[in-house]
């Protein structure tokens, strides 16, 4: 007897089609990299309680008033990202370059007449607050289910009968008409793939198999590709009270371009495919590959306010305070589709996504808060150690509906939302044809931020960094960062389903992030150069698609190990 596998806890998604969003994409988008100048970097980002670097506007804005004088520099850097993806004996490692404009701006000092407030500044600079990029792949032997069983307990759990997912004269259930049922993108896409086989009962509802049941084995295989960055544009001011109280403010300015590209593939032995041509299910030999590509970009801001005291010339104290950053995003489905090869001839042998037509939304989306609390030694003129703490509440991300209409155009006709064609892509379907918000949507919105919560938790991160200035021009510095895993212990243990968005069901789960650091730097007059080298180490875990929570033992994963070397180099003048 086949196997069928249905997870009861997926009869609360609402969360399978265009519509939805992407619980593992917040946590990507919402993180900040070990990225600014070279000094900074060499220390690893331990600079709260400093100042008087282009890299505090955008940690502490404090820092800021600690300058005296105007600067403007540049940073560049080299990324070197690797990957080892391991499961079943089986490893495999992939490599990647990335050159990247880190940093680049000035601060510009006003004296003011006066000892209590002595001089006022502005600073503007541009930071590259974090890289996307990075690519694993890899094999995962012995598979214990399949994507298709995965699949069918979604049409299980959605009670869909085939009419459901098939085409009808006036119906397509990748877009149905506005009021009518919206239905899981994979159920359609593995209906027409022969992922999965709908059989009617005798009180006529339907029972959905997979192609994964006794007597099955296969193997699995996946390719991961992320791409974008995040870039901030920061416009502070600051200054001091008697030169003890150092404060600033920061107005940062975002944008966002996160792309994911990913293929998993299957092949079975003895698996249960329907075959169209007998109009029975045989058990044969099913090869297939589901390709998946999403992108969301957007524009965001976001507030800093904080502040450095020097009760005496060796000790400095920080707070800083990070707002959200509140964004305004679209995202964008595109070349989603199914590549098979079954010992039975098919009409075609791929099906595609939404008839091959990319599909658009639109909605806002705020990132954690974060607290960074700081303390700095200053020994003499030779010697500085610094700490920090770190706050992130990544169990406060938080999804809403859009500001704008998005994509949605009130003239536009969406009886027939394909008629622009595929440059156009999807309008929004967040809203009605009369504008007013649609209920599946809003009700996506709040089913994503409960499983945010079961799925992540907040962070702490810990960073230490020194500085020896060996001689008068040239200093030597190194530091190291810990940061606490973002994933609840529940989701670990298999307890919490992570449910996907389009027919994009793979994600990854990160554990603790580790930086090593270390620089050297050279001044001379105004002139200065700076040398940064940075080891970044995360170990994660890969999941083609959620595990059944009634049977973690048959959960198909694949441990990650992520490392990146950065070598970053400085160059500016103060005058």
């Amino acid at each position: 007897m086949k196997k069928i596998i249905t997870s009861l806890s997926l009869l609360a998604l609402p969360c399978m089609f265009a519509d939805a969003q992407s619980v593992p994409s917040a946590y990507s988008i919402s993180q900040q990299d070990l990225r600014g100048t070279a000094r900074f970097m060499s220390m690893a980002g331990a600079f709260g309680a400093l100042g008087g670097d282009l890299s505090t506007l955008g940690q502490n804005p404090g820092g800021i008033g600690i300058y005296r004088s105007n600067e403007i520099g540049f940073t560049v850097g080299l990324d070197m990202i690797g990957s080892k993806a391991t499961s079943g004996g089986f490893s495999n490692t992939e490599n990647m370059t990335r050159f990247n404009l880190n940093n680049i701006g000035g601060v510009f000092t006003m004296k003011l007449p006066g000892s209590v407030m002595p001089n006022l500044n502005f600073g503007f600079t541009y930071n590259k607050g974090a890289s996307f990029n990075r690519r694993y792949k890899g094999l995962i032997p012995n598979l214990q289910t399949s994507m298709s069983n995965y699949i069918a307990g979604i049409s299980n759990a959605y009670d869909l009968n085939e009419a459901d997912v098939s085409y009808g004269d006036n119906y397509d259930p990748y877009n149905p008409p506005v009021g009518t049922r919206t239905v899981p993108w994979l159920a359609v896409l593995g209906y027409y793939g022969f992922l999965t086989t709908p059989e009617v009962r005798s009180d006529e509802s339907t029972d959905w198999y997979g192609q994964f049941g006794d007597g099955t084995s296969g193997v699995g295989a996946f390719d991961v590709e992320e791409r974008g960055s995040v870039d901030e544009y920061n416009i502070a001011l600051g200054g001091n009270i008697n030169n003890v109280v150092f404060w600033g403010m920061d107005f940062d300015i975002t944008s966002l371009d996160y792309r994911i590209s990913s293929v998993w593939s299957e092949s079975l032995d003895n698996a249960y495919v329907y075959n169209p041509n007998t109009e029975r299910v045989g058990r044969m030999q099913a090869d297939w590959s589901l390709y998946d590509n999403y992108r969301l970009n957007g524009t965001g801001f976001s507030y800093r306010l904080g502040v450095i005291v020097k009760p005496i010339q060796e000790l400095r104290l920080g707070l800083a305070f990070h707002t959200p950053t509140y964004y305004n995003l679209n995202e964008t489905y595109y070349d989603t589709h199914l590549d098979y090869d079954y010992p039975f001839p098919t009409k075609d042998n791929s099906t595609w996504a939404n008839d091959g037509y990319s599909a658009g939304n639109s909605f806002n989306f705020s990132t954690p808060w974060r607290v960074i609390a700081s303390m700095a030694g200053v020994i003499g003129n030779k010697l500085i150690v610094s700490a920090d703490y770190e706050w992130n509440g990544y169990k406060h991300m938080k999804y809403s509906e859009a500001d704008n209409y998005g994509y949605y155009d009130p003239w536009y006709d969406w009886d027939n939302p394909w008629e622009w064609g595929d440059w156009y892509g999807a309008p929004s379907r967040s809203r009605a044809d009369n504008g007013s918000p649609r209920a599946d949507y809003m009700n996506a919105n709040d089913f994503a931020n409960s499983i945010i919560k079961k799925v992540y938790r907040d962070t702490h991160t810990f960073r230490i960094g020194a500085e020896f200035r060996v001689l008068p021009s040239f200093s030597v510095r190194a530091g190291y960062s810990y940061t606490t895993s973002p994933v609840t212990t529940e989701v670990k243990d298999y307890r919490v389903d992570v449910p996907g968005t389009g027919i994009m069901s793979n994600y990854s789960l990160d554990n603790q992030t580790q930086h090593v650091t270390c620089g050297v730097g050279y001044k001379h007059k105004g002139f200065y150069l700076d040398l940064a080298y940075v080891y970044k180490y995360t170990s994660s875990e890969y999941f083609p698609f959620s595990p059944d929570i009634s049977d973690p033992a048959s959960a198909v994963r694949s441990k990650l190990e992520f490392n990146k070397s950065s070598i970053a180099l400085s160059m500016g003048y103060k005058f």
